[in-house]
């Protein structure tokens, strides 16, 4: 049950960095703020290590 993103390689746009930003800051995991931004983990995960910010590991 994998899910497909229809948005293949697409630009981030700046609502999306603003986003995920404030997702970041609130604490949200990975897999929340993937799906929020409708993004996959990887380019997400991969988005907040190019602007150099810590997404909080969920136990």
């Amino acid at each position: 049950m994998t899910e497909r993103f229809e948005r293949h390689r697409q630009a981030w746009t700046n609502d999306e960095i603003q986003k995920l930003h404030t997702l970041v800051t609130k604490g949200m995991g990975l897999k929340a703020i993937a799906k929020a931004l409708t993004r996959s983990e990887e380019s997400t995960k991969k988005r907040a290590k190019q602007d150099k910010l810590k997404i909080k590991k969920l136990r």
